[in-house]
């Protein structure tokens, strides 16, 4: 077993006993740190920073000079996956990601294969071992992936969308046809994420930024059924550790209990959901990560820390929380309100703990 100086976010989303509660932030690595600026205008671009293992490592670690955190996680894109279809993945300034060559009919679902991740993808592989490397053990890194269903949306949207109007018409009007572009989709992610494992990713999240756009048996349906395909295809087991797997469903907390019943090992709420609530509903089956309102960061840092309070004690006693933003943190976040949200976790936790370590 590789060891590891701080398992604490391991320990937690598996439940076991922790001294305090562990934290990390989505987006840690990213705009809202002037060194990350710094690099990412050295690289040029973003797909540049991503495929360049060195400048990608960099950036990883950046929030961990800075913030005593408990995890780090792989500086990458949702949008890999589809790249390396050939979809043709560029990116419009304040307009987010587009394709050039977005999957509207059964010939482009037909076209589509799974890529291999030590061809394809090998930048992402370079870029976890690296970092696994320069981590020297400190803390876990995080590898990731899209959900099929977000990752279908961007490809059918061939960008971002508020209505979905495309893959919808897809899912309810051609539903064979979305199964097959989904089942490319899940088997992808599994070849992925198990290549990140193998590259020395400790730990997995996927990330279904769209899932709360469908209704509940549509949500079912066409993205909760492929991720459970992905957790049942996950190694689980590497360097003598379990690899934990988080799903995030961002507005799914209506469905905790159905995700709960995958296998994962952990689930990640956004803002709207109140972890009291989430912990009662799931009971003992899974742990929870977040889930502080990414906005409380403009806040008075007083009042931040009264929200770590608020939400520590929503949680409660015992072992099974991660603690984290209920999504990315905002780039124009003053970097010391981070630090004072971080710092507040580990002064006020400890005592949530106090029977377990």
């Amino acid at each position: 077993m590789s060891q590891l100086e701080n398992d604490r976010y391991l320990r937690a989303l598996l439940k076991q006993p922790v001294d305090r509660t562990p934290i990390w932030m989505m987006r840690q690595a990213g705009r809202y740190l002037p060194e990350y600026r710094a690099t990412r205008a050295e690289a040029g671009d973003f797909m540049s920073l991503c495929k360049n293992a060195e400048l990608a490592c960099e950036v990883t670690l950046q929030p961990l000079r800075r913030f005593p955190l408990d995890a780090a996680i792989l500086f990458s894109d949702i949008l890999t996956i589809p790249d390396a279809m050939g979809l043709g993945l560029y990116f419009e300034t304040g307009e987010g990601p587009k394709f050039t060559n977005p999957v509207r009919t059964a010939a482009d679902v037909a076209k589509l294969a799974a890529p291999d991740p030590n061809q394809e993808l090998q930048y992402v592989m370079n870029a976890v071992s690296t970092i696994r490397r320069e981590l020297k053990g400190k803390v876990p890194l995080i590898g990731f992936s899209g959900s099929p269903w977000t990752l279908a949306t961007y490809m059918v949207e061939g960008g971002s969308s508020k209505t979905f109007s495309k893959i919808k018409a897809m899912a309810f009007g051609e539903p064979k046809l979305m199964h097959q572009l989904l089942d490319t989709v899940a088997d992808s992610v599994i070849s992925y994420l198990n290549a990140q494992v193998e590259a020395g990713a400790q730990a997995l999240m996927i990330f279904d930024t769209w899932g709360g756009s469908l209704s509940g048996p549509a949500y079912r349906e066409f993205s909760l059924a492929y991720m459970q395909k992905i957790v049942d295809g996950l190694v689980r087991q590497a360097d003598g550790r379990t690899v934990p797997v988080t799903l995030f469903t961002k507005n799914g907390g209506q469905w905790l209990e159905h995700m709960a019943e995958t296998g994962c090992d952990a689930l990640g709420l956004d803002w709207t959901t109140e972890l009291a609530d989430a912990r009662s509903r799931v009971g003992d089956k899974v742990a929870l990560q977040g889930n502080m309102d990414p906005s409380m960061l403009y806040a008075p840092i007083p009042a931040i820390e009264q929200e770590v309070s608020r939400l520590l004690a929503s949680y409660g006693q015992g072992t099974g929380h991660v603690f984290n933003l209920g999504h990315g943190i905002h780039p124009d976040v003053n970097p010391e309100h981070a630090g004072a949200f971080i710092a507040a976790v580990q002064a006020e936790s400890a005592k949530y703990h106090l029977d377990e370590s």
